[in-house]
């Protein structure tokens, strides 16, 4: 990460209740081949370190990403500065504010956040405190969980946003996709209720529409890219429904660092 900043606009893209299981599945079976081409060495297993989306992201922008599954310690990839931390290395990118947003800002970056499900939506102080942290956001009921074609919309506003902006600017685009959170049943005719299935079916729709912000990144600048899942959900297995809880469905996530030259 030291060696990219101040040199290559960074992506920054949560797949917001994607599972494990569907994320890779959906890749062995060549459903996704868009994602395919970005992370060619595939999806890592790595363990949430939170299990809903406003505690994931705040660890997130702290510099504590998703954990691998093997036994750690594990240098961490960028880290807000304090005492007695265990997995901040000379390789780690450390920083004095509280979270990598503001600290790319302090940094020259223009950062900007394209939101998606409700922790995003600035519809009430709760709504505001994830994307306040950037210097513009943008949310709307088209990039939310109720539109079929939010992903679309939100590499749209993306695009559009980093348009107006000079090309020695250097970017931060965070990006969460909404598309795969609930209600997800819509990606599947006739289908009523979420299911593993219908979340799958929800994955190459977003898959379908990454190609257009990949080739408009390419086009500006060498991008550095992180892409994961911020948290699981049970479609009910041993009973559980949904997510904000302790099961190995909401804390297996997929994740994959990567660079756009």
């Amino acid at each position: 990460m030291k060696s990219v900043i101040g040199k290559a606009d960074i992506l920054f893209v949560t797949l917001d209740t994607l599972r494990w299981d569907v994320a890779q599945t959906a890749m062995e079976q060549g459903r996704t081949p868009n994602l395919r081409r970005i992370i060619p060495g595939g999806w890592q297993l790595r363990h949430s370190p939170g299990s809903f989306t406003y505690a994931a992201h705040h660890a997130f922008f702290a510099g504590f990403l998703p954990t691998p599954v093997s036994p750690g310690p594990h240098p961490r990839l960028y880290a807000a500065r304090f005492p007695g931390s265990e997995t901040t290395t000379p390789d780690t990118w450390v920083f004095d504010e509280p979270d990598v947003v503001t600290a790319l800002s302090n940094q020259g970056y223009h950062t900007i956040c394209v939101g998606g499900v409700g922790f995003f939506n600035r519809l009430s102080p709760l709504g505001n405190v994830l994307p306040g942290l950037f210097r513009e956001s943008f949310w709307s009921k088209e990039l939310g969980v109720t539109e079929r074609e939010s992903t679309r919309h939100q590499v749209d506003v993306a695009i559009q946003a980093i348009q107006k902006l000079p090309k020695d600017q250097r970017v931060f685009l965070f990006m969460n996709v909404s598309a795969l959170h609930q209600p997800n049943c819509m990606y599947v005719d006739g289908a009523t209720v979420d299911s593993v299935e219908t979340q799958a079916a929800a994955l190459e729709y977003v898959d379908s529409q990454l190609p257009r912000l990949v080739e408009f990144l390419r086009q500006r600048s060498p991008v550095f890219g992180i892409m994961c899942s911020d948290h699981g959900t049970a479609y009910g297995e041993d009973g559980f429904v949904g997510h904000r809880l302790a099961h190995p469905v909401v804390w297996n996530v997929p994740y994959a660092e990567f660079s756009i030259p």
